[in-house]
């Protein structure tokens, strides 16, 4: 692709943003129901459908450049692009609440749980969905034959038995994924009894009338080390070459690509996802308001919007067959790992995040879905073993 076609995506993605932001975004204020509805719908379809699914197209791709060039680990790299638009969400969440604080202190508490539930329960989505592709993987395998993703859906693509993909992944991969989920496991633990031990609100706000926990100053920055000392562990890439010939052209056409290209492409990447991430936060404190929604809801529908990358990365990595399943569940893991980095920055920078007993459920059901994760990974490294034996 020539590099000026390739600019000219680039301007359209965030011009795209650029008109949520400083467009759509002014007609939430309208005193006309009808109006703020339309805009609101307008914001969040365009927001999650063009933008934030584009942006992280864009950054997978530079950044599977960059793993070629760095040696760096894929899933690393792949975590640093997709995990980019649901941290963002709920950092731009955070950010609105400590600037609300002094002016409008109830708003300031809507952001912050916003920012929280958003933050953490987009994990939910990221691994729950890793598992049902790794578990549907496994189904394949057993069988012995190619299965629908989604039952009776063809639209969701194949799985095929691992002995059948033109290329399989690697097998420390496999081995390091679970490695990964662990520290995961650990480290939603640490955030967890920290918010609970150390984080209790004294005096929540008039009008909530449960216990409110925060991610305090002094734990962000225990939590920012642990996240990037492991981020660090994992960083080497274990992954083979490109297998297929398809797969080999599309390397070398993203590896000529010039570099000063590849680095502006994720300079427009972030921008789109700045500028989209605040007009869709706004609209979902908006739809809170309109629909009488709990906020802590309303900000777990946020990280659906927000991790809709990483789900689609793992997918499209789970339904072909050129090995790049040990990026996508060692992607995932990291994914989480880089939004609870976000938050702890958050947190250090003087940020809010707030939750109750919702968010204490959020946590559990996390940790619940990285217990099952693991073990379908210990099946699918079970049945590697058996097929390469």
């Amino acid at each position: 692709m020539k590099a000026k076609k390739i600019i000219g995506k680039l301007l359209i993605l965030l011009s795209s943003a650029i008109f949520l932001r400083f467009g759509l975004l002014h007609f939430l204020e309208s005193e006309n129901l009808a109006i703020k509805i339309i805009a609101l719908i307008a914001i969040l379809s365009i927001g999650a459908l063009f933008s934030l699914k584009k942006s992280a197209e864009i950054i997978e791709e530079s950044t599977e450049v960059l793993s070629e060039k760095t040696k760096l680990a894929g899933g690393l790299l792949q975590s640093l692009g997709t995990a980019f638009p649901d941290m963002i969400l709920g950092v731009t969440a955070a950010f609105v609440s400590l600037n609300l604080r002094h002016t409008d202190y109830e708003r300031a508490i809507n952001y912050a749980i916003i920012a929280a539930a958003t933050t953490f329960g987009s994990n939910i989505y990221n691994i729950g969905h890793a598992a049902w592709c790794i578990y549907r993987q496994n189904l394949a395998d057993t069988k012995n034959k190619k299965i629908l993703m989604f039952p009776y859906i063809p639209a969701g693509g194949w799985i095929l038995p691992i002995k059948q993909h033109k290329r399989k992944p690697a097998f420390a991969e496999i081995e390091t994924s679970q490695s990964v989920l662990v520290a995961l496991t650990i480290l939603t633990a640490i955030v967890a009894c920290s918010m609970v031990i150390f984080g209790k609100v004294a005096s929540p706000p008039p009008g909530i009338s449960e216990d409110l926990y925060q991610l305090s100053s002094p734990l962000g920055y225990l939590i920012l080390f642990i996240s990037i000392a492991t981020l660090y562990t994992f960083r080497k890439a274990h992954r083979p070459g490109p297998g297929s010939e398809e797969a080999k052209k599309q390397e070398e056409v993203l590896l000529h690509t010039p570099l000063i290209i590849t680095w502006f492409s994720l300079l427009i990447a972030g921008a789109t996802i700045l500028f989209t991430a605040e007009s869709m936060v706004k609209s979902i404190e908006v739809f809170s308001i309109i629909t009488n929604t709990p906020f802590v809801v309303a900000g777990i529908l946020a990280g659906l919007i927000g991790c809709l990358g990483e789900m689609i990365v793992v997918h499209n990595f789970s339904v072909n067959q050129n090995g790049r399943i040990g990026d996508a569940i060692v992607g995932v893991a990291m994914d989480n790992i880089v939004t609870i980095t976000g938050a702890a920055i958050v947190a250090i920078m003087g940020g809010i995040f707030l939750g109750g007993g919702s968010l204490i459920l959020i946590f559990v059901i996390i940790l619940s879905l990285n217990t099952i994760l693991l073990k379908q990974i210990s099946n699918l490294k079970n049945i590697y073993l058996n097929t390469n034996s």
